[in-house]
């Protein structure tokens, strides 16, 4: 999308006609943009929507806008910051393993690189999430691994609000293999909570687990199934089995038909309604 896509985009429409609370920007790096272009990027959003909370930029993007700026991290991330970005997604952390991201992800930042981009975000005064991809080709032990390491980094910074864990989807891959299972699924909610003792949010993603099994986690650990979304397109490319956006109403029924207390949250956990 071009940038005036993107702000045409966030326009109120019969689609969403309330006003959108966050922008979430993640992408491929693109062989021909400076980095130049995210700073207008992130600057015309929050001059267009000065309310709007823009996430934006996985650590593998950071690091490439680091390289192609020739800038360090902390100066990517300042620059960034200055211009309207105000926290940052937990995606591409996947398995930090390093044999499984050689045959996971291996064009993408290592494990280490993941980590220390997240650091020099929360170093800089920017709030981020976690992730960990799990149900390809890892094992128990490597994602107990993966777990620790956020463990040991959030006693250092403070600076992580949630971990989601992401159930593997395995249509149009090119590993393959099967669904996860709703067992593994709650196991690994439960496992998160447990082992996370520092992290605030748990978050069961419905988009990821479907509607059901999210009402399930609520029970096992998580405290957050965010969110409304419109039109997802990333997981269900590669299998989803669960709506593509849920409203409002669907989702506060959801969360008391689990027994629990609905509140909607802003970008920063802080009590909206």
């Amino acid at each position: 999308m071009t940038i005036d896509e993107i702000v045409k985009s966030l326009q109120p429409s019969a689609l969403s006609p309330q006003p959108f609370s966050e922008v979430h920007i993640v992408g491929g790096l693109h062989p021909d943009w400076p980095f130049e272009y995210y700073l207008e990027m992130i600057a015309r959003i929050k001059k267009s929507f000065p309310k709007i909370c823009i996430k934006a930029f996985t650590a593998t993007e950071i690091d490439y806008f680091s390289r192609i700026s020739g800038k360090s991290i902390v100066e990517t991330l300042t620059e960034l910051k200055k211009h309207g970005l105000d926290t940052m997604p937990g995606g591409g952390a996947e398995i930090f393993d390093t044999g499984v991201r050689n045959q996971l992800c291996p064009e993408k930042l290592s494990g280490e690189g993941w980590i220390n981009v997240m650091e020099a975000a929360h170093r800089a005064g920017i709030k981020t999430n976690a992730t960990m991809l799990y149900g390809h080709v890892e094992n128990y032990g490597q994602r107990v691994d993966h777990l620790l390491r956020l463990r040991e980094l959030q006693d250092k910074t403070k600076g992580f609000q949630a971990f989601i864990p992401l159930a593997y989807h395995p249509k149009n891959t090119e590993i393959g293999g099967s669904y996860s299972s709703g067992i593994d699924d709650l196991k690994t909610i439960a496992i998160s909570r447990l082992v996370l003792d520092n992290f605030t949010h748990i978050k069961a993603y419905w988009i990821m687990l479907g509607e059901k099994l999210s009402q399930v986690a609520l029970l096992f650990g998580a405290d957050d199934i965010d969110g409304t979304i419109i039109d997802e397109k990333v997981t269900h490319s590669a299998g989803a089995l669960s709506s593509k956006g849920l409203t409002a109403n669907e989702l506060i029924n959801m969360i008391k038909k689990a027994g629990k207390v609905p509140v909607e949250r802003d970008s920063f956990y802080r009590k909206v309604k």
